[in-house]
């Protein structure tokens, strides 16, 4: 049984926006190992991922759940940047996506209190992406 995992640097999310990609820059992946380990070792050169959330998954294997998650956003391509060093699976997201996707969430389960201000958060990416992987 693998594990779904996103998880986000704070100076590849820097990089990202001074190069233009925007701030909102998650890797996905599925192992078999503890996430916070692989994290730990880090990707695209930088050392300070934080695994922002994980889910264990039986029959998903990682190739399939970033053709999922690509056919909705736009995966970074690793061999343009050669500061993602090869890291597959590292996603741009944009904030509206994002927003419409957890106020469609919100109606449909009729936990919401109506429009209102909504404070984006690491987790609210995190579960997009996750929703959209095991789709």
């Amino acid at each position: 049984m693998g594990t779904l995992y996103v998880a986000r640097s704070t100076r590849l999310s820097r990089w990202a926006s001074d190069v233009g990609l925007g701030r909102h820059v998650y890797k996905v992946g599925v192992t078999d190992e503890d996430p916070k380990l692989l994290a730990g070792r880090g990707w695209a050169g930088e050392t300070d991922w934080t695994v922002v959330r994980k889910r264990a998954v039986a029959d998903l294997d990682e190739e399939e759940a970033l053709a999922r998650l690509a056919a909705k956003e736009k995966m970074i391509d690793p061999n343009l940047y050669p500061k993602l060093k090869g890291a597959v699976g590292v996603f741009r997201l944009s904030e509206q996506r994002v927003e419409n996707h957890l106020l469609v969430s919100r109606a449909l389960s009729g936990g919401g209190t109506g429009p209102g201000e909504i404070k984006l958060k690491p987790g609210d990416f995190a579960d997009y992406l996750i929703h959209y992987a095991l789709r």
